[in-house]
This record gives structure tokens, C-alpha cells and sequence, in this order.
């Protein structure tokens, strides 16, 4: 067992995160799973769209990674959708392929008929979107629960309740649904659900708690990002004992998006020292496929999925980089970023560039300066002409500069 579970040779995070106090709080699965939901809550995202041969070639690059559950899609959403889910359930690629489906029999039997083994079936579980978003008697969203989700037992479906909007309904309403549903109906595993991301982190645990106390099933985890936090309240949940994570490819999703596997799976690894078996050399290359496909963008400076992270312009980070790189690489970050795929430590050139950038970018375009006059001129006008681009120099911009310093 390595002694320093927060540091190794490919990442170097917080010891605090292993103090006996944090972790003896720990209640983690012995084995957790995720289950990515970018096929059909990821595409509810306005405006993208994925052909069936585009969710095909995800779920198969998905596949590769090492997600353990798949969820495929809404056959009831369109006959495309229909066709995508069932082709996916036929390829059988390793992960367990789910369907998505409402509280209705007939989306149960189009499930049924994509050749699924697995479906995730939806209600409104809180009285008040049932009341003004449905405008339902309340009494009718238990009624449907149970019908759709004996209908999913008879046809042999592990079946995950899934109640939309669970984390703004008061508790004994919510857990009233899901005993009812358990009694009555069926659930071979509830979801716990914040809708609309409202649930605050060090409210996740409690929430497990409580509902672990009176349901005896496995637990799911399906959190939206709108306050930024779903990632952080997945990993509270984990750790409170839920033993899925629904997760999107870099967060894609409704509104303000899902959880992001990449966050649940690269921080359990460094920061909790759980290995869940995911591919996590694969997550840039897929990230970045997704983005090329989709046409979707994220923050360039994004933790782990962003283009920019691994970029260093401060003159003075370039040199703490350069003096500490060969000895102990991870000083300056928390994570090799070829852990992930993404591309190794790049200086940039711009506004806060200084002499050591000069002397790389001088070796990069085969030209040498001994002259530390010459040198600071050249960093000078680095800095002017960043300003007069608003931005970064290219390789063409500096050498530019150097011909006008030196010849």
C-alpha cells in the first residue's frame, strides 16, 4: 500500500486529504461505477445534436475508456434515437447499455424493443413540479411510477427508479414516492436527483444518509452543474455510500451541464485514492473528439478537460518550471497532464513572458543571443506587441521581433 497515497510520480495533491479524521468520515462502495448519461442528458443540451453513427462511435469510444454503464438514449425522442439505442445494446460493448424512459408503458416496451437489458424511468417527485410543470394530481405521478416500473420488471429490466427534481421535494415527501414505488412497484436501484444543481455539497451526505436509512437499495447519483458544483457534490455523495455517478463527457448537458466524469474519476484517483478502472489517458483525446464532432466549446483554462491548462506564460513560473522539471516534475501542478492525454507543460509567449521564455523560444527558432542587453530589449517587445495583439505571440510574431533586435 504506498504510504503517500497523495503524492506518486504522476500526481502530488493535498496530504490533508488522507488525515485520518477526513477519511474515517468515509462510507465509499467498494466499488463504484459510472454511468455516463452524454447520449441522452448530455444531448438535451440547446442546440447539439448526435447523429446515430455520432452516439455509435461516443458510446464505442466510451466503451474503450472503461465507463462502466452506458446510457444510450430516449427511444421515444425521435425513430433516430430509437435506432441509435438499438444498434448500441446489439454491438455489446462491455458496459451495461441502458435506456431512458418516462414514467409511461409504452416508453418501457420501446425500450424493450431496442433490445436493452437495463432501463432508467423518470417521474417528478416533488410536489410542487408535479403540481405547476405537469399540473398533475400528485397521487397520479405514484400511480405511473408503479405501472411503468412493474412493466419494466415483467419484461426482466434492471430497472433505476429515477425521481426528477427529488433534492427540492421535502424528505418524507420523497421517501413516501419511493416506498410506495418499492412496495407496490419496482427498483432495483433509486437515483438521487438534483435537477436543477440546488443542492448544496455539505448537504449530499445527509441526504445519502437519510434516505439509506429507510431504502434499501443501491444508490445513484445524478447532479446537474448550475451553482458549478455538481462534480463536488457527486464526490460527497460517494462518500456518503451512493454507489453510481452519472456522469457527462466534460460536463456537456442541459442548461449548465452534468457532472463531469473526468472531475468524479481523476479526483477519487488522486484525492481519495480510488481507482475505478477508467481509461484516464483516454479522457482529453475523447473530450477533445467530442468538442471536434459537436461543435460544442469549453473554457480553455478549464480544469483537466481545458486546451490551456498545461500553458505557462509568467516569466517567473517558466523558471520555477525549468529549474524543478527534471527532478520533480510535479511542483508546479497536481497531476502529470499526460495522465489524461492532454499534451505535456507548453511556455507561451505574452505579457509576462521574461528572459528564460526568451531563451526557449530563441533554441526553438535555431537562433542565439549571449547578449543579456539584447535579450531584455527582445522580452520588452514581447511585452508590446502582446499588448498591441491582446494576447499571445506566435513563433512568427517573436522571430519577427528577434530579426529586428539582433540583425
Amino acid at each position: 500500500m504506498n504510504k503517500t497515497p497523495w503524492k506518486t510520480e504522476k500526481w502530488f495533491t493535498s496530504p490533508w486529504n488522507f488525515a485520518d479524521e477526513i477519511v474515517s468520515s468515509h462510507n465509499f462502495a467498494k466499488q463504484i461505477k459510472f454511468h455516463d448519461v452524454s447520449l441522452r442528458d448530455g444531448e438535451q443540451q440547446a442546440g447539439l445534436v448526435f447523429t446515430k453513427s455520432q452516439k455509435i462511435e461516443l458510446a464505442e469510444k466510451l466503451a474503450e475508456a472503461g465507463v462502466h454503464r452506458i446510457e444510450a438514449g430516449m427511444p421515444a425522442v425521435s425513430p433516430q434515437d430509437a435506432a441509435a439505442v438499438t444498434e448500441i445494446a446489439k454491438r455489446k460493448l462491455g458496459p451495461q447499455i441502458f435506456a431512458f424512459a418516462r414514467c409511461m408503458k409504452d416508453d418501457v416496451k420501446r425500450a424493450v424493443d431496442c433490445g436493452v437489458d437495463s432501463i432508467v424511468i423518470e417521474i417528478p417527485a416533488s410536489e410542487h413540479i408535479v403540481k405547476y410543470a405537469y399540473r398533475w394530481d400528485y397521487q397520479r405521478a405514484i400511480d405511473l411510477s408503479i405501472e411503468a416500473t412493474l412493466c419494466a420488471k415483467e419484461n426482466g429490466l434492471y430497472t433505476v427508479f429515477f425521481p426528477i427534481d427529488g433534492s427540492r421535494s421535502d424528505i418524507p415527501t420523497l421517501i413516501d414516492l419511493i416506498q410506495q414505488v418499492e412496495k407496490h412497484g419496482h427498483m432495483d436501484a433509486l437515483a438521487v436527483v438534483d435537477t436543477f444543481g440546488g443542492l448544496a455539497p455539505h448537504a449530499c451526505g445527509y441526504l445519502i444518509r437519510k434516505i439509506k436509512e429507510r431504502i434499501k437499495k443501491p444508490l445513484e447519483v445524478h447532479f446537474h452543474d448550475d451553482f458549478g458544483l455538481a462534480s463536488a457534490n457527486t464526490l460527497m455523495a460517494l462518500a456518503a455510500g451512493a454507489e453510481v455517478a452519472h456522469t457527462t463527457v466534460s460536463a456537456i448537458g442541459e442548461r449548465a451541464g452534468n457532472a463531469a466524469y473526468e472531475d468524479v474519476a481523476l479526483s477519487l484517483l488522486t484525492m481519495y485514492g480510488i481507482d475505478t478502472g477508467i481509461k484516464y489517458e483516454k479522457m482529453y483525446p475523447i473530450s477533445k473528439w467530442l468538442r471536434r464532432m459537436s461543435g460544442i466549446n469549453i473554457r480553455p483554462n478549464r480544469g483537466i478537460m481545458g486546451d490551456d491548462i498545461n500553458k505557462i506564460e509568467s516569466g517567473i513560473v517558466t523558471d520555477w518550471y525549468y529549474n524543478a522539471k527534471d527532478e520533480a516534475p510535479l511542483e508546479l501542478s497536481p497531476y502529470l497532464y499526460t495522465l489524461t492525454g492532454h499534451p505535456d507543460v507548453d511556455v507561451v509567449l505574452g505579457k509576462h513572458s521574461g528572459v528564460r521564455s526568451v531563451d526557449i523560444y530563441l533554441d526553438r527558432i535555431g537562433r542565439r543571443c549571449d547578449d543579456e542587453n539584447a535579450k531584455l530589449e527582445i522580452v520588452a517587445k514581447v511585452k508590446e506587441k502582446s499588448y498591441e495583439i491582446g494576447g499571445l505571440l506566435s513563433v512568427g510574431d517573436f522571430a519577427n521581433i528577434v530579426s529586428n533586435v539582433l540583425d
